[in-house]
């Protein structure tokens, strides 16, 4: 510090003693500076001194480049850009604020216990794929930077200390009060200590030499500059001794060369025009004369000589580089050819005038011989052309010959073959056709048995592996009581339960509602469910009252604290702290009644599921018992009707019989009688189809009633529908079949049916194998089809085709809210039509409904349960992964079977696996686009509640390194809804606000220094201010030791905490609900649906074939 003052004392007193006008504005000066230096060892002080060489390389490029615009611009001549090598972003790589390596030097020197290493590895991190900048191999603290005259290599051990400027403000005031006057004056005093002489402010060498290198270049670019490159020639310091590659390396380290490749690149050549002319006017002599100025003079000559590339400008002609050369040349050419030229004419002259005497004499004598030839070279053209014409038409009239003969061959030919290889190909696609049949049905059989017998092993091993993870996390549970929130996880765990518990309930009383039969079934029902009832309430009843009792506790906690706050300074009173400690007594007994309720809370749910999974099976039991009943007393009555009805025909005939043989032998016959045959009205079957004509003249061959063929083509359609017969045109093959057939056969028209029943036993038994996603898909897509289609075409009897309200349905349920809308769904009306249904049609229409229903939530329940353990590990890996890993998990998903999850990252590769498995399956089921959109939409907000609620009751989840883990798996299902179509993916992303902003604020470095507006409005505007104080009080940094939130923040939202918890006494949980409901209406399926073209399904192969089905083929 002594010696800069020093120093500029003394370059100040030279330009005073000199006779230097401080008033003036021009200024000459010199300046001298280290080259570009690259040693062994470099350190701060090459960096220095290589960055003002980088700052004053990129001056000289601009400034030579400057020069030359401004003598084009002077000349007005048309010129391009001239490209150069531009050092800027190795500039930005060492200066740029913030992010430059002074930057993150300033930065390491600020921070506490930093050190050299510390510096590179920011440098590491932070210029990783800048490709001006590298790592050495073999080293761990340096770093090597591409400079524009070569690499070089910086140790970073002594940047911290030689980047620390120690001068602090104490030392200038204390050299300020020297008694020497002359040191005194060196040392003003500054603003800085005047206003405040206790603070420190810290400084940097590499901040002020940057600062006096930006007030250098001002200064230069102000100035006109020239440059004067100094090159050594050799290092031995001798004369007349040059050392090529040292000069060469110099020059180019100085830029020399590459302001000549820029010179070149422009009009290095530059003459007036009147230089111009006078030296190259031979090349054109015209142009000497007085007509043509200069300017045209010079034009006329570049063009004789076509030179390309030149520029005229006011007063000069500018060349390319090497075109004065060609100019000179082309001069030197011209003279010589002049001298040539004038010997040449002389010559020529004398050789002309004996040429043309010799040239009149062979003249006459040519003429006389050319014409003898020509005459004879005529008649033999004339001679050929007349025998080539005669070839021509020959040869003609023999090759159409012969192609007729071989055109007439070849057809005969390729009839024959193309016949038989017709009859070889249609043969060879029979046999094709009756392997694929015989291929199929036996690999169906293969793998329906390989099914069963991998469905029963994975069964046995869910069973195993969810009891043990059950248990696992009852221990769990059971030492998470002893935390303050442990109670309140209880509780929601609770309600869940009794919500689960309740929808299953609501689920089980709507498919069992038989309205003519189980009206005794009903009641005990009803007083089962009251019960069940009861027992929810109660147990809603003693989760209040934990949460009050926690309440209580926590005010009384509070209310001591601020009264302690209060009284800093009071005796001690013994009655009171006896008092403080049976307090504590009977809230830690309290607390343990509380476990003990839970605990006898879980046993009784237990013996109420168990209970209730007994009465579930016993129900099912009875029901399919009635249903069978049910169905065997319709049969009965309808075989009994058929009877009767036979009976009385043969009565009939009979009377009729003996009629007509006594009028006979009383009346003789008449052979126009038209009362000898009755005619007897077509008669219909109990399931509403015509009856087939009754040959009542022949009672000798007795057959098989109609009623007995209905039931067996009944039979034969639920057969069929019950296999999974696939999709035609991306519809369900089942779903329309099943339509067309009750239409045809006039079902919905009738006042009882089984047919009804049939076909819900069909769908209740897909619903019991629950936990195959593939088949509740295929059932989803058949019930959802079949539903649209019977809303549109039902009608009440003598309505105009709005549905009867016999049993209005629940708005609370899933589809409860559907309101069907015939202009909105679009359907193909040559296959729906109007229909006068009767009462058990619409009865099926609602039963169908909760079968949608149920199909939904099936399938999404089991999508959460295959991901609840896997975010779990999500969530919590690194701290498992430090104790044990993970052996694998067997998932309802084939493709998740026997995975072993060795690493972080495979618990989120595994659900995006599931979400893919799950995609697929819904799209070849073809489910409609708006149940999967509503489907990944719920699992995206479950997968939110779910890692939300972990952060924030796990204190080990709320670190850094954790919410770095998680914003990496995040960022994997952000690509994965990228890659998916926006009609499936829709709005999931937009699911998992709370989990990204809660991610996103723990990989904040510097939280202390952000206020509370901004972490409210801009870093975390979804979450509330319980959520933001919890993830506050619980951060934890074991990466890089950083803080949380200053004090001043933590005590704004600990106020407002307190505020908000006075005046909503009743919402004092601060975790998301993961049982989220979103109910699609009938409006949003019909406006993603198209236009169906169902006359364009192909009916099964296996009805198609039987003769009772033959009316879907039109």
């Amino acid at each position: 510090m002594v010696y800069s003052r020093l120093f500029d004392w003394l370059v100040n007193k030279i330009n005073t003693t000199i006779g230097q006008d401080p008033t003036s504005k021009l200024l000459i000066g010199v300046l001298d500076i280290y080259g570009f230096e690259s040693f062994k060892t470099n350190s701060f002080e090459q960096f220095c001194i290589n960055l003002t060489n980088e700052k004053l390389q990129q001056h000289f490029n601009q400034h030579v480049f400057k020069m030359e615009q401004e003598e084009y611009t002077k000349e007005e001549i048309d010129w391009s850009y001239i490209q150069f090598v531009d050092n800027q972003e190795i500039l930005d790589l060492i200066e740029k604020k913030p992010g430059g390596i002074i930057a993150l030097l300033d930065e390491t020197c600020m921070l506490r216990n930093s050190n050299h290493e510390t510096f590179a590895e920011k440098l590491y991190q932070k210029f990783k794929d800048n490709p001006h900048f590298s790592r050495p191999k073999f080293s761990r603290s340096d770093f090597t930077i591409h400079h524009y005259a070569g690499n070089v290599t910086y140790q970073t051990d002594l940047f911290l200390d030689k980047n620390i400027d120690y001068a602090v403000n104490e030392h200038q005031d204390l050299l300020h009060a020297s008694t020497s006057p002359f040191v005194s004056s060196l040392f003003p005093p500054s603003e800085e200590s005047t206003k405040s002489n206790k603070s420190t402010k810290f400084t940097s060498i590499g901040s002020s030499f940057k600062q006096q290198l930006q007030g250098l270049l001002e200064t230069l670019s102000s100035t006109e500059p020239h440059y004067m490159r100094c090159i050594k020639p050799n290092n031995v310091l001798k004369p007349a001794i040059f050392e090529n590659s040292n000069v060469l390396q110099q020059l180019r380290c100085g830029g020399v060369l590459e302001a000549i490749r820029i010179s070149c690149l422009g009009y290095p050549t530059r003459r007036t025009f009147e230089e111009f002319v006078d030296r190259f006017s031979v090349l054109r002599p015209e142009v000497l004369g007085l007509c043509y100025d200069e300017v045209t003079a010079t034009n006329m000559v570049l063009e004789k000589v076509n030179l390309t590339g030149y520029q005229l400008g006011k007063t000069k002609v500018f060349l390319r580089a090497g075109q004065m050369a060609e100019l000179d040349a082309r001069r030197t050419e011209v003279l010589s050819y002049s001298a040539s030229k004038i010997q040449r004419k002389v010559r020529s002259f004398l050789a002309r005038r004996n040429f043309i005497q010799l040239r009149m004499s062979s003249v006459q004598l040519q003429a006389m011989c050319r014409g003898q030839i020509a005459r004879h070279y005529y008649e033999d053209l004339r001679r050929k052309a007349a025998s080539l014409k005669i070839q021509t038409y020959y040869r003609m009239h023999f090759a159409r010959k012969n192609y007729k003969a071989l055109y007439s061959a070849s057809t005969t030919i390729q009839s024959g073959l193309r016949g038989m290889a017709a009859r070889n190909e249609f043969h060879s696609r029979e046999q094709t056709k009756a392997a694929v049949i015989i291929q199929s049905c036996c690999r169906s059989d293969l793998a329906s048995s390989r099914y069963m017998g991998l469905k029963k092993a994975a069964i046995t091993t869910q069973c195993a592996w969810r009891g043990r993870v059950a248990r696992r996390e009852l221990r769990k549970l059971k030492m998470a009581a002893k935390e303050s929130g442990a109670l309140q996880a209880a509780k929601n765990k609770l309600e869940k339960q009794v919500e689960e518990l309740t929808w299953r309930l609501q689920l089980e009383k709507r498919m069992r509602v038989n309205y003519w039969i189980t009206t005794d079934m009903e009641e005990a029902k009803t007083q089962e469910n009251k019960k069940l009832q009861q027992q929810l309430q109660e147990l809603q009843f003693q989760s209040k009252e934990t949460k009050d009792i926690l309440r209580r506790e926590q005010e009384n906690a509070k209310t001591a604290l601020e009264k302690a706050a209060l009284v800093p300074e009071i005796q001690i009173d013994t009655t009171h702290v006896d008092k403080l400690t049976a307090e504590n007594e009977n809230l830690k007994t309290l607390v343990i009644s509380l476990e003990t309720k839970i605990e006898e809370t879980e046993q009784k749910f237990e013996e109420m599921k168990k209970a209730r999974e007994e009465l579930l099976k016993k129900a099912t039991d009875a029901e399919s018992k009635i249903n069978g009943l049910t169905n065997t007393m319709l049969s009965f009555q309808e075989k009994l009707t058929n009877m009767e009805a036979e009976n009385q025909l043969l009565r009939q005939q009979a009377l009729l019989h003996s009629r007509l043989k006594t009028i006979s032998e009383n009346t003789p016959p008449k052979s126009n009688s038209t009362n000898g045959s009755p005619h007897y009205e077509e008669q219909m079957t109990p399931h509403g189809t015509p009856r087939a004509p009754k040959d009542y003249g022949n009672f000798a061959h007795p057959r098989a009633s109609f009623s007995e063929r209905q039931h067996d083509t009944v039979d034969a359609l639920i057969n069929c529908v019950t296999e999974n017969i696939g999709f035609s045109e991306g519809k369900p093959v089942a779903a329309i079949t099943i339509y067309k057939c009750l239409v045809h056969w006039k079902i919905f028209e009738t006042e009882k049916t089984s047919v009804f029943d049939r076909l819900i036993q069909i769908f209740g038994s897909a619903m019991q194998n629950h936990d195959s996603n593939e088949d509740l898909a295929y059932w989803l897509s058949n019930s959802s089809t079949l539903l649209i289609i019977l809303q549109k075409s039902l009608k009440a009897v003598g309505s105009t085709g709005t549905t009867p309200h016999k049993r209005p349905q629940n708005q609370s349920s899933f589809l409860g809210r559907m309101v069907f809308r015939s202009s909105n769904i679009t359907v193909d009306m040559d296959l729906v039509c109007q229909i006068e249904a009767k009462y058990p049609a619409f009865l099926f229409k609602q039963q169908l409904t909760a079968f949608v229903e149920g199909l939904y939530g099936m399938i999404r329940d089991n999508v959460k349960k295959e991901l609840s353990a896997l975010l779990l590990h999500a969530i919590q890996v690194p701290r498992i992964m430090k104790a044990s890993m993970v052996r694998g998990r067997s998932f309802g998903s084939s493709s998740l079977r026997g995975r072993s999850f060795s690493n972080q990252g495979s618990y989120w590769l595994a659900i995006v696996d599931n979400l893919n498995e799950l995609l697929n399956i819904l799209r070849e089921n073809c489910v409609p686009a708006i149940f999967i959109r509503k489907i990944f939409t719920q699992i995206f907000s479950f997968m939110n509640a779910q890692l939300f609620n972990s952060l924030l009751v796990r204190h080990e989840c709320c670190s850094f390194s954790n919410g770095e883990y998680v914003k990496q798996g995040l960022a994997q299902l952000e690509v994965w809804c990228g890659e998916v179509k926006p009609e499936y993916a829709g709005s999931a992303l937009h699911e998992l606000r709370h989990i990204r902003q809660a991610v996103g604020f723990l990989v904040i470095f510097k939280k202390f220094r952000i206020s509370y507006d901004e972490i409210v409005n801009d870093l975390c505007p979804v979450l509330s201010v319980q959520q933001l104080y919890k993830i506050c009080t619980q951060y934890w940094d074991d990466k890089y030791n950083t803080e949380s939130v200053s004090e001043e923040v933590l005590d704004e939202m600990r106020t407002l905490v307190t505020e908000e918890s006075g005046h909503n006494a009743s919402e004092g949980t601060f975790l998301l609900d993961d049982e989220i409901s979103m109910p699609i209406s009938l409006e949003e399926i019909a406006d993603s649906m198209d236009v169906k073209e169902f006359q364009n399904v192909a009916p099964p192969s296996e009805l198609v074939a039987m003769s009772a089905f033959q009316f879907l083929k039109s």
